[in-house]
């Protein structure tokens, strides 16, 4: 989903409001998932966060690592959580490309528990290209200077929370009728593209407006 193609912000917002009730998924969700509801997609306390913690606006990012548009959209995304001190980006690692992108994410969610995923999903962001093979994205995250012997660790312990935050990221992602890579809830605004750091802004700008905090 290249942003080029779609020149203003607004066609690029589909306004619905996906996060105005309680459950926002469509009628294939399974209603009584825990999983699967809002509290859950906001605010799932295994998730990775970053930015302020009393936010007046979430941005959730569904991506993958080996996605071109993810990539792309990265660095603007934290450059605007650094600058923004009222917004918090939750992370939703869905690695649907290849089966690296699976080993990326696990690798990434590992780093949670020493406090590094943001050092390792940054390396795993910036290698160029897609289809990046396991092997690259594991000499990727030992440049990013983690604690390897503990990461590894820390994947072993906990395999098991790891998977079923995957499983919930997937569910989620289903659940809302998401396409592919990458998809930013930006308070209720679905954004279904990569957005440079203006249009992330001017997103976020919009989601105030409609809460009427701006």
């Amino acid at each position: 989903m290249d942003p080029m193609t779609l020149k203003p912000l607004a066609r690029r917002l589909s306004l619905a409001l996906v996060l105005a009730s309680p459950m926002i998924l469509p009628s294939v969700a399974v209603a009584d998932d825990a999983s699967l509801t809002r509290e859950m997609i906001v605010n799932d306390p295994a998730a990775p966060k970053s930015g302020a913690t009393n936010a007046d606006v979430t941005i959730v990012a569904y991506l993958d690592y080996n996605c071109p548009y993810c990539k792309k959209s990265a660095p603007e995304l934290e450059r605007l959580a650094k600058s923004d001190p009222k917004l918090k980006v939750v992370y939703k690692d869905w690695p649907i490309l290849t089966e690296a992108s699976v080993y990326g994410a696990k690798l990434a969610l590992a780093a949670k528990y020493q406090g590094k995923y943001d050092e390792v999903h940054k390396a795993l962001m910036a290698i160029p290209g897609r289809k990046i093979p396991a092997e690259r994205m594991l000499a990727a995250v030992t440049a990013s200077g983690v604690d390897m012997a503990r990461l590894e660790a820390d994947a072993k312990a906990h395999a098991d929370e790891i998977t079923a935050l995957l499983k919930r990221n997937d569910a989620q992602a289903k659940g809302l009728g998401l396409q592919g890579t990458p998809v930013y809830l930006v308070g209720p605004l679905f954004v279904a593209a990569a957005l440079d750091y203006g249009q992330f802004k001017e997103a976020v700008a919009e989601a105030r407006k409609r809460a009427g905090k701006s």
